[in-house]
């Protein structure tokens, strides 16, 4: 094959992303890209997860709240009136330190590995198959999961947990993290590993594969027609909702498997198995109306925000 026949037969590895488009100019390279991703996905984490986190926090401490005795709260109002009066407005806020340190790197892990398997998957026209969406997805969900996730949300669900003792042990972030480490090892702050795969692969292929699918629709046969920032958002609440309906059961069981009582768990399968046994099949759904309404403005927000910064960046950052 000719020059111009292997010209013709390069594959952007980048797709059809807007930011990403050639203007004419020299291309940045792959690393100064990847720069710009971490910088843009750690500020657009960090105002997303200041926006949603008490959403999460309630969600968290209905998912942990079992029947019985112990049960403390009688539904999301209940959780946040308890919650203010014991201990201020910002109570809400506590564990936010945890997610605001691990936003760059999760955010790293996931549009890199979606990226890099995007390019090695793409066709000759750029795009993904319905099954390429899944697998891409997927794999970065893995991927987030083992390098940022597990630690970062093991120590956020002990932070939130310790709050709920009579005499909570944490003073704070580095404090907490040490006194974890001290008392359980390393180990200990990678506690629910393979349900936080789990819940990580399936919501990134479930959200991926939601968003490049309507952005392919509306799109129609030009691919390289711009997809306006809220019609973006209108996907990312589409694609966060459909994810919170796949596996809110496994994001029960991720919970219980990293809060201070996992000890009495043996594996995911004996918490699962238990939560079934003890508490019922609707328990498997705790927590999922605080859920739907943080993750689907948390998707939303992370598209929206990471498109634009990305924009941004390509015009004041060469």
């Amino acid at each position: 094959m000719d020059r111009r026949g292997l010209s013709t037969a390069f594959v952007s590895p980048f797709g059809q992303r807007p930011w990403m488009a050639n203007t004419g100019a020299a291309a940045p390279s792959a690393g100064n890209k990847g720069v710009k991703g971490i910088v843009a996905g750690g500020i657009t984490g960090g105002i997303e997860i200041c926006i949603t986190f008490p959403t999460e926090y309630v969600k968290t401490q209905l998912q942990l709240d079992e029947k019985g005795a112990n049960k403390k709260y009688n539904g999301i109002g209940d959780c946040v009136k308890k919650t203010v009066k014991s201990n201020g407005f910002f109570g809400l806020y506590r564990g936010l330190s945890v997610l605001l340190y691990g936003s760059i790197p999760k955010s790293a892990a996931r549009f890199g590995a979606f990226e890099f398997l995007r390019s090695n998957m793409a066709g000759s026209n750029n795009q993904l198959s319905n099954s390429g969406k899944l697998l891409c997805g997927l794999g970065a969900g893995v991927c987030e999961a083992i390098l940022a996730v597990t630690p970062m949300e093991t120590v956020k669900v002990k932070f939130i947990n310790d709050q709920r003792s009579a005499n909570p042990q944490f003073r704070g972030f580095f404090h907490g993290v040490s006194t974890i480490v001290k008392q359980e090892g390393f180990g200990g702050v990678y506690k629910g590993l393979t349900p936080t795969i789990l819940k990580q692969g399936s919501n990134q292929a479930i959200r991926f594969f939601v968003m490049e699918s309507l952005k392919d629709l509306y799109k129609g046969d030009d691919p390289n027609k711009n997809v306006p920032k809220l019609v973006v958002g209108a996907f990312g609440a589409v694609a966060g909702a459909a994810s919170v309906f796949g596996n809110t059961p496994l994001d029960v069981v991720k919970t219980r498997m990293q809060g201070l009582e996992a000890s009495k768990y043996k594996n995911t399968a004996d918490c699962a198995l238990q939560i079934w046994r003890n508490e019922g099949v609707t328990a498997f759904y705790k927590g999922t109306v605080p859920r739907l309404g943080r993750v689907c403005l948390d998707v939303a927000i992370t598209f929206m925000i990471y498109d634009s910064f990305m924009e941004l960046f390509n015009q004041v950052w060469k």
